[in-house]
């Protein structure tokens, strides 16, 4: 008797556990979609198509909705990776196995809570220059944070010059005569897919939060100063994001040439000439010989897509009302030592270079940025100036809009990284975002498995999630997080989250003075060129501090 009841038990049991994994379906209005159970009550589905592909003859069109599929479809497997240029050998950003690549790769992934009804949606777009990475990689596995009671989104989108090439030939045969924006119209139309399918997996149309970092930050830009993104989203997350000067689709600003020009110019260096055969050269192919002819994939001002300069858009107050998180690292250029000119020789070649360059601001130069330690002074002037100005703007020109605004600061060291002279780099703050301390890319300078580093990723994860549930970043047992507002409130994050004010006095207004004076120029772009390589600043200019 006794047996028999534990064996029955036991079936019981057996049965349970099984129809808790037993794969879940969901029927959303693109079709029934069956993913996978994972641990802690999260469903996965990966691989949807939210657009056709746009390959061959339909290459560098605008994305067309994906038609609605009959049957189940298997959403148990990542769709593949758009077509990008193999990553450096020893990039810390580099996957530890190639990922599979084609240019029919417009798919995105959701993660959810069994029980989500009307969940806040957090959708990720990676980063990667705009011309590499994927939705799939394994430190964006969205499961930790879908457990904080979100639906997570994380999707593909066109890169390089598949995604970004302007040309007047595309542009002609346009129904709005532009070109070139074709990775963030497939953002775009992502966010329309949400928007009708993101009810069947419990997540919420009216409450989404469009989150990324580097290339994904400055694509939430974008986002947010295309008037065709409006109201497909509520929150933005740009964790170090760059407002660089962006190209214009016919003309030459900024002492940028025009994204047709640079179309055509590419199509010379490549030497395949006309847009047919464009069109029929092998992807991969294609892609690896524009980056090796320097080709830099950015969105560009037509008109249409992009109206405007995306720090013009913000300074007129047209970006989207929304609240928004944004912030920097430390070490942002640590690990990205390509963006520094060679060091000069001495501290005294280096006072005079930054002399010769900035005139009348030369002083305040040299007194935020000494040449005691060169290093030390070149990274921070490369951090500050594209990444750090860009994150406080970001925040004063939300909150001069009367939204939310809060300012974070990533300063956290561990040893591994801190040895290899990395403290708080480029991305850094990721796997702490995601959970995925554990999973980080091969080269990646390897986290303590210890509490301390467990608790700092929880508090950072809290934080995210209660931001996208309710425009406010809270995290249980964590300090308060004040919005930047009068105080210049902002967070950082060492070893533990401490809120602080006023992080480096004086620097946004030395960046923007320059910025300032450069955009009224007329004829000197913003980005990377700064410090020693910085072209002669104009004196004092109307408008400009």
């Amino acid at each position: 008797m006794i047996r028999t009841l534990i064996r029955a038990l036991a079936v019981s049991a057996a049965l349970c556990s099984a129809q808790a994994l037993a794969a879940p379906q969901v029927q959303a209005p693109a079709g029934t979609l069956k993913g996978e159970a994972l641990a802690d009550g999260i469903h996965a589905f990966r691989g949807i198509p939210y657009a056709q592909a746009p390959v061959g003859a339909l290459r560098w069109r605008p994305p067309v909705a994906a038609a609605a599929w009959k049957g189940v479809r298997d959403a148990t497997r990542f769709g593949p990776a758009c077509i990008q240029p193999a990553p450096r050998p020893g990039s810390l950003y580099a996957p530890g196995e190639p990922l599979p690549t084609s240019e029919d790769c417009l798919s995105l992934n959701v993660w959810a809570p069994a029980d989500a009804k009307d969940a806040p949606v957090f959708v990720w777009i990676h980063g990667g220059s705009l011309t590499g990475g994927s939705g799939s990689e394994p430190m964006y596995d969205g499961a930790r944070l879908a457990a904080q009671g979100l639906v997570v989104v994380s999707i593909n989108y066109r890169l390089g010059v598949l995604g970004y090439l302007a040309h007047p030939q595309l542009s002609e045969e346009s129904a709005d005569g532009v070109s070139g924006n074709y990775g963030l119209l497939d953002q775009i139309q992502a966010l329309r897919w949400i928007q009708r399918n993101i009810g069947a997996f419990g997540g919420s149309a009216g409450n989404v939060t469009i989150a990324g970092e580097s290339a994904g930050a400055l694509s939430v830009m974008y986002l947010m100063a295309a008037p065709d993104a409006r109201g497909l989203f509520h929150k933005a997350v740009a964790q170090s994001a760059y407002m660089i000067s962006t190209p214009a689709l016919r003309t030459t600003v900024h002492g940028t040439p025009a994204a047709e020009q640079s179309g055509l110019e590419l199509s010379r260096k490549i030497e395949v000439r006309g847009l047919a055969r464009l069109r029929a050269m092998d992807a991969q192919e294609l892609t690896a010989k524009a980056a090796a002819s320097a080709f830099l994939p950015l969105a560009n001002v037509d008109g249409k897509v992009l109206p405007l300069q995306p720090v013009e858009a913000f300074d007129r107050g047209e970006q989207a009302p929304v609240p928004i998180l944004a912030g920097y690292n430390d070490g942002e250029i640590r690990s990205l030592r390509f963006l520094l000119p060679p060091a000069p020789a001495d501290g005294a070649a280096y006072a005079a270079e930054i002399r010769a360059r900035y005139g009348d601001l030369a002083e305040a130069m040299l007194q935020r940025y000494p040449g005691q330690d060169l290093d030390a002074a070149m990274l921070a002037t490369t951090r500050d100036a594209m990444y750090g100005w860009t994150a406080e703007r970001l925040v004063r020109k939300q909150t001069a809009l009367g939204q939310r605004a809060y300012l974070y600061y990533w300063d956290h060291g561990y040893p591994t990284a801190d040895a290899a002279g990395l403290h708080a780099f480029h991305a850094g703050e990721l796997p702490y975002l995601f959970g995925t301390l554990r999973t980080t890319p091969p080269w990646w300078p390897q986290i303590p498995d210890t509490a301390a580093e467990a608790s700092l990723s929880a508090a950072m994860a809290g934080y995210w999630a209660s931001f996208a549930r309710t425009g406010v970043p809270a995290a249980t047992g964590m300090p308060e997080w004040p919005a930047f507002g009068q105080a210049q409130a902002y967070m950082a994050f060492g070893a533990v989250p401490a809120p602080g004010e006023h992080l480096k006095p004086g620097m946004y207004e030395l960046v923007e003075t320059v910025v300032c004076r450069r955009r009224a120029h007329g004829g000197l772009p913003w980005h990377w060129n700064v410090g020693i390589v910085a072209p002669p600043l104009p004196e004092g200019m109307a408008g400009c501090p």
